[in-house]
């Protein structure tokens, strides 16, 4: 019997993302001489001469590296000016800025306070001197910003770049040369990035992203550079100027929301707080197919208060305990934190009703402080601006970072709504866009982070405005859809039950009832039953504690069951499709709802799957696949012909082989 079926339509879409070819890499061995590895980057089977990587010109500035004027180099070798920074005719390869020894130096310091620690405990049982023991963790601290230091000499000794009219190149590598060779319009993203340290010395660190998505090093690292080139950089790569684009793919020049910065405030104003004015003009810009140009969105501090609707809010204490253990265990203080665990753990046995709740409000309070200053790092000073073409986020307080993609790269949008942010009226809106990496749930990491948490309403003013259009009303999904998750909810719980009563039963056989002492005949302690059981756990689940687990497990299957119908009847309730005239619109999720709107001209092709379950129920599972996003997005439990139809209609003609009327 088959249990699944699966039919699979693609083709090439129009615009789709290549996944290699995005550039070009060779690695050298340093003492050969030679080219010994070419990576998977290779642009139509061609790599660049060796003969080209020879050091024809380099940049003059401040520092090595550092720009004059505009922050740009200047060329050798006819170079031209643009945007500020050069590019290079025939050499022209440049070094990168100089001042990131001093950098490297001072971050070195972290790495010293761990190695002082480390001396500090290892000398001190050993009846050293006090200035002894001073001297070495002089010494090793000397060593190590020292050898922090030579070595980004080296580093940077060996690493030029240069900027050409078709590419963007990077010499790297102290053992092992590399050289990358990126072609200018396969660049999709330009991330900025700069620490605490590294804007004390005015330097930041360029990302240059592809389309690539297989590997993980498809980005082209320049660090670092100076701020005013790094920016100048970024212009030249992205193409600034240049006529934006209208949504069905034509040139026009588009219009920003005033021409003053207290244009585009009172325009993100009126949007914000959802005024008429405001969203006719969105609305008349959207339906003309010309997105608004300007200041999209900025950060206000109210938003703060979704910042603790997260589960790390109660988990952030015991992460904090755990940093805090390993900090002070480093420092040989392991004996001070089991004494105060010690007592901190008699204190609970000892008074459980105040103890419980007073570490309970502890935990949520350590959360709630720690939620918010990491939004406070993560997204102060965030701003969402549209550039002619692009967008571009800029955010951090302590370590700057701003990232600019390109619209025509974009693939739709994803408006994610976690189970406590959504109670409490929240959204988040991220891209869907190729080249881009994400880290999980680190949203200081999350490069396709559009908004911090916002109220649910302006997200989706957001979303719409990057989108160009406005999200359409969902179609449910049919009952057969709950009618399936209702059922495995049930069975779920059955099957727990199942389980607990056995586990239950042998774990009360492998206690023994108090047995009669042969001198009082007396019932003493319980005796373990042919070694199998240590005699305190036998007391233990013999006593008062083990009949209160006993009286309350039977309980877990029912909170099972519980637990299920919610997530069953939530999890219907939130699925649904739409199909408007430029997005297929997705969405999906009890714990977790996401909304995708995802452009009908980035789908690449169909995998239609039916299960066994799904067959009686009548039910299918439609996959969108892109080079976009996480690759593909599905429409989940949705009806046979229901299915068919939208994936019929979304991309006409891909499916229709494949389907019988």
């Amino acid at each position: 019997m088959t249990t699944h079926r699966r039919t699979t339509a693609r083709f090439p879409a129009p615009e789709a993302e290549p996944v290699a070819g995005a550039g070009v890499e060779v690695t050298a061995d340093a003492d050969a001489g030679r080219a010994t590895d070419v990576g998977s980057m290779t642009e139509a089977g061609r790599v660049p001469e060796t003969g080209g990587m020879a050091e024809v010109g380099r940049g003059a500035g401040a520092g090595g590296g550092g720009g004059s004027g505009a922050g740009g180099v200047a060329g050798v070798g006819g170079a031209s000016e643009v945007g500020g920074v050069a590019e290079a005719g025939g050499g022209g390869w440049r070094r990168l800025a100089g001042r990131s020894p001093w950098a490297s130096g001072v971050k070195s310091l972290a790495v010293v306070v761990g190695a002082v620690a480390g001396v500090v405990r290892f000398l001190s049982g050993r009846d050293w001197p006090f200035w002894g023991v001073v001297g070495v963790c002089a010494g090793v601290a000397v060593l190590i910003v020292a050898g922090a230091a030579a070595y980004d000499v080296l580093r940077l000794r060996a690493a030029r770049w240069r900027l050409t009219p078709e590419r963007l190149e990077l010499r790297s590598g102290v053992t092992t040369r590399r050289h990358r060779s990126l072609p200018r319009d396969r660049v999709r993203s330009v991330d900025l990035r700069a620490d605490p340290v590294r804007r004390m010395f005015g330097l930041t660190v360029v990302k240059v992203g592809t389309g690539e998505q297989a590997g993980d090093d498809t980005e082209l690292v320049l660090d670092s550079l100076g701020r005013r080139e790094a920016e100048s950089l970024r212009r030249v790569l992205l193409h600034q100027g240049e006529p934006a684009e209208r949504a069905d793919g034509s040139q026009a020049d588009r219009t920003p929301v005033g021409g003053t910065r207290a244009d585009r405030l009172a325009a993100h104003e009126t949007l914000a707080d959802g005024t008429s004015t405001g969203e006719t003009r969105a609305d008349r810009l959207l339906a003309d197919g010309t997105r608004v140009d300007g200041l999209v969105a900025e950060l206000r501090w109210s938003w703060v208060r979704y910042a603790p609707l997260s589960v790390w809010t109660f988990t952030g204490a015991a992460v904090v305990l755990g940093a805090l253990y390993k900090a002070l265990d480093a420092f040989g203080l392991k004996k001070v934190t089991g004494r105060l665990a010690a007592g901190v753990w008699d204190w609970v046995v000892t008074l459980p009703l105040l103890a419980v709740p007073v570490l309970l409000a502890a935990n949520l309070l350590v959360g709630v402080l720690g939620a918010g200053l990491l939004f406070a790092e993560s997204w102060g000073g965030y701003r969402l601006e549209r550039e002619p073409g692009r967008l571009r986020v800029r955010r951090g307080l302590l370590t700057s970072r701003s990232l600019t993609l390109e619209e025509r790269r974009l693939r739709g949008v994803e408006i994610s709504e976690p189970l406590l942010l959504r109670l409490g009226g929240g959204a988040r809106v991220r891209t869907v866009a190729t080249g881009l990496s994400t880290s999980g749930g680190d949203e200081s990491e999350d490069a396709s982070a559009l908004t911090p948490p916002l109220p649910r309403a302006l997200a989706m003013r957001i979303a719409a405005l990057v989108a160009g259009a406005g999200l359409p009303a969902l179609t449910p999904h049919p009952p057969a859809a709950r009618r399936r998750r209702i059922v495995r909810a049930v069975v779920t719980a059955v099957v727990t039950a199942l389980v607990t009563a056995p586990a239950t039963v042998l774990t009360r056989a492998l206690v023994t009832p108090p047995l009669p002492s042969p001198a009082t005949g007396v019932a003493g302690r319980a005796a373990p039953v042919d070694g199998r059981m240590n005699g305190q756990v036998a007391v233990w689940l013999d006593g008062g504690v083990g009949e209160w687990v006993w009286g309350w497990v039977w309980v877990l299957p029912v909170v099972v069951l519980a637990f299920g119908l919610w997530l069953a009847v939530a999890g219907a309730a939130s699925l649904g499709h739409a199909l408007s005239s430029r997005h297929l619109v997705i969405r999906r999720g009890a714990v977790a709802r996401r909304t995708v709107a995802l452009e009908r001209r980035g789908i690449a092709g169909w995998t239609i799957t039916e299960s066994y379950f799904q067959r009686r129920a009548g039910l299918l599972t439609v996959r969108a696949t892109t080079a976009a996003g996480k690759g593909h997005y599905e429409v989940v439990d949705v009806g046979h012909g229901d299915g068919l139809d939208l994936a019929d209609r979304a991309v006409p003609g891909l499916l229709a082989p494949f389907l019988s009327r």
